[in-house]
């Protein structure tokens, strides 16, 4: 009987054996582990817009295949209908290499990540819309309630925002992304990364599907119940255990969990709205009902207009 196993879907190149010439470089584009690659993008693509975390021709998706080399997604284009010849061969300053359509720009985010990240091998980026809603809220998403997200995402990290596709905002993400498998781009998306291109979907699943349950919870009341700092540092040890790194590790169970609260900023004290401070499910009725009005009124006045 076999070893019971799991796939390895990463891919693995020489170092320092990059090709070289134009000519090296076609046939390593047109090579079969490539080929396969290309296809493994494609369908993720289509995953991804199935699930309406792509709009338009919005996200975009890279693997790495070399020191200096990645596969990309072309700019302009719904990561729903992709074809392997759409694909681009660029190096990790964002040049294109090879490929019949122009590469999006915005992968200098995801080399950003790549190179302060070597085990940032796949990069995804999108707009799921409970993840993304999150990033456009002031406030910070919660951690320590799901064992899935500490194992399989870890810490949540935040790049603020800087205009997509300079090389300023993929510093900034870069940054973000080096200790943070998932990184909520503010005003914009998510970006995550993983050991292969599906191991970084799951990533994109895993963090919108949190997200939700978030905006679920919230809404019941009655507050929500977080892992003691125990739970939360076995929780850590366990996700080193799958090979996977976390700047918590350091930490004692007295200092978790961190200062993830879910806290909320409204309009600032004297607006129609006014100011609330503290948990969503720690509101009281009066506060409740007090924001309600506030909103009801402005938008009889707008519609009044």
């Amino acid at each position: 009987m076999p070893v019971p196993s799991t796939p390895d879907l990463a891919f693995y190149w020489t170092p320092g054996a990059d090709p070289k010439t134009p000519a090296e470089r076609e046939a390593f584009f047109r090579s079969a582990p490539i080929e396969t690659l290309k296809e493994r993008i494609c369908d993720m693509g289509r995953r991804l817009w199935q699930r309406e975390y792509t709009d338009g021709n919005g996200g975009n998706i890279t693997i790495r295949v070399g020191d200096n080399l990645a596969l990309c997604t072309a700019t302009l284009i719904c990561k729903g209908f992709m074809k392997p010849e759409d694909v681009c061969l660029v190096d990790l300053e964002g040049r294109q290499l090879a490929g019949v359509r122009r590469a999006t720009s915005e992968a200098l985010t995801h080399f950003g990540i790549m190179k302060r990240q070597p085990a940032a091998k796949a990069c995804v980026h999108a707009h799921p819309p409970h993840a993304t809603a999150f990033a456009l809220w002031k406030g910070s998403i919660p951690q320590y309630l799901i064992p899935e997200v500490e194992i399989f995402l870890g810490e949540i990290g935040v790049a603020e925002y800087h205009m997509p596709g300079t090389q300023a905002y993929a510093d900034i993400v870069g940054e973000a992304g080096r200790d943070h498998q998932a990184v909520l781009m503010r005003n914009h998306g998510v970006i995550v990364w993983g050991n292969d291109v599906e191991d970084a979907c799951w990533k994109m699943e895993n963090i919108d599907a949190y997200c939700r349950m978030i905006w679920i919870a919230t809404g019941m009341g009655g507050g929500m119940t977080r892992f003691t700092g125990l739970q939360a540092k076995e929780l850590i040890e366990r996700r080193l255990r799958q090979g996977m790194a976390d700047r918590r590790a350091c930490l004692e169970a007295s200092e978790l969990p961190g200062t993830a609260d879910f806290s909320v900023e409204a309009a600032p004290a004297g607006s129609s709205v006014g100011k609330v401070k503290g948990s969503l499910a720690a509101l009281t009725e009066p506060q409740i009902e007090s924001i309600v009005r506030a909103v009801t009124q402005r938008v009889l006045e707008q519609l009044g207009r």
